[in-house]
């Protein structure tokens, strides 16, 4: 899941203060030291946290969350490359990153004895991906699609092909995602072909479309939020979007509309990861066994706009909630839609080369 109002420098020059170290000689307490302790830090989405419930569980045990925030997946992925996966006690990934962290040694394995709210959990999305029941503990799932202003568009937008190749009266309003899987996967999409394409041809369509699209992009970016959002400032008409985010913009203006497109969507489920490095393991269990108490999960669905994997958060849930089918899509909608894959290296390369080739 995907909402911050950072920049990427931002969430580098954030991670960079994290890492520095807090012995320094003649500064480190004797209570800075206890407070430390008693301390995690997330590496998470921004926005994507219900504060009251951080609060609520610093109460409870004595236990403070401090939360580091990343723009994108990418900008995740390079924050942890460029620490071996270190400086972090929980980190929310992709299911997609979870093979890749765990066959470069950086995550802890789950025990589930440790965690017993873990029996609520849906065991379709705990083995959703490659190695995510060995080191994942699931969160909230959802979707990618398109958010638009009803009163800057001139007909409903149902297809991909309305973003990539769309009407005069969008041209230079479009946000795009700065994700090379978002970016490139969605257009494969468009175009009829998965998500996690290997094929030259399929990939070199998938770029001749992203460029031609290009003129028609105001920036490569994530949506900002909140009621100085440039799709509710009207400065934006059209974005790609998670599903959740595009509520939450809903609720500032009710001109913006969001759809799940008619070829399918990205599916995504945001998991729970504990770095092998850290030291304080059991307060990260602590912590995850206490999110997943139904009635707390319930409530931090409800704040993030997003499906939960709780099956026993879920019964919690209002009725306009559950069949809300922008947050619980339609089996239609489900069986056209895909999860992102690990790709082999040299075609991850290549959807690294179209991404840079277009976002230039």
């Amino acid at each position: 899941m995907k909402v911050t109002v950072l920049k990427e420098s931002l969430a580098l020059l954030f991670f960079i203060l994290a890492a520095l170290p807090c012995n320094i000689t003649g500064i480190g307490t004797a209570s800075a030291t206890e407070e430390s302790e008693n301390q995690l830090q997330l590496l998470n989405w921004s926005e994507y946290f219900d504060p009251e419930v951080l609060a609520e569980f610093k109460e409870k045990f004595g236990i403070t969350v401090t939360e580091t925030y990343y723009e994108t997946d990418e900008i995740r992925n390079e924050i942890l490359f460029s620490t071996n996966g270190t400086g972090y006690d929980l980190i929310l990934s992709n299911g997609s990153s979870i093979a890749s962290y765990a066959r470069h040694g950086w995550l802890a394995p789950i025990v589930e004895k440790d965690i017993p709210n873990l029996r609520h959990v849906s065991r379709k999305w705990r083995t959703s991906f490659p190695e995510s029941e060995k080191y994942g503990v699931p969160f909230l799932w959802g979707t990618l699609g398109i958010a638009y202003r009803t009163d800057r568009t001139t007909k409903p937008v149902t297809s991909w092909l309305d973003l990539f190749k769309p009407e005069e009266a969008v041209q230079g309003k479009i946000i795009m995602i700065k994700d090379s899987r978002d970016l490139v996967g969605m257009a494969l999409k468009a175009l009829g072909y998965s998500v996690n394409s290997t094929d030259n041809r399929e990939l070199e369509e998938a770029k001749q479309l992203l460029l031609a699209q290009k003129p028609a992009v105001k920036t490569y970016s994530y949506v900002t939020l909140g009621e100085n959002s440039s799709m509710v400032s009207g400065d934006a008409f059209m974005s790609m979007i998670y599903n959740g985010d595009a509520l939450v913009l809903q609720q500032h203006d009710k001109k913006i509309d969001f759809v799940l497109p008619r070829e399918g969507c990205m599916l995504w489920c945001d998991f729970f990861v504990i770095p092998a490095s850290s030291k304080k393991k059991e307060l990260a269990c602590k912590f995850l066994n206490f999110i997943h108490e139904p009635a707390i999960m319930a409530r931090l669905a409800q704040f993030a706009s997003y499906a939960t994997t709780n099956t026993a958060a879920e019964k919690l849930l209002p009725r306009e909630f559950r069949d809300d089918h922008n947050i619980y899509p339609t089996k239609e909608i489900l069986e056209k839609s895909e999860t992102y894959t690990d790709l082999p290296p040299r075609v991850a390369k290549k959807y690294n080369d179209i991404f840079n080739l277009v976002i230039q």
